[in-house]
């Protein structure tokens, strides 16, 4: 999940837990607001942190890639 889906996760749950003012017999909107927003910060942290992971290797030059190409003459 990206930042980006997570904060839209986020947006959504509130949306649903604070502005809605519908009444449902079988679905309680307000529960589904706050499990998607619980679901957007568990999402935020998680992308966040590869982030993080990902540029703290990229700092410490830990990955190197090394190309070799062989080029061989056509046969005669």
């Amino acid at each position: 999940m990206t930042i980006g889906g997570s904060i839209a996760l986020i947006i959504i749950g509130a949306i649903l837990r604070f502005a809605v003012h519908v009444k449902t017999t079988y679905v309680d909107l307000k529960a589904i607001g706050v499990i998607l927003m619980i679901t957007g910060v568990i999402g935020l942290i998680a992308s966040v942190a590869v982030l993080v992971s990902r540029r703290r290797a990229r700092a410490r030059g830990t990955t190197r890639v090394y190309e070799q190409r062989r080029y061989v003459e056509p046969p005669q």
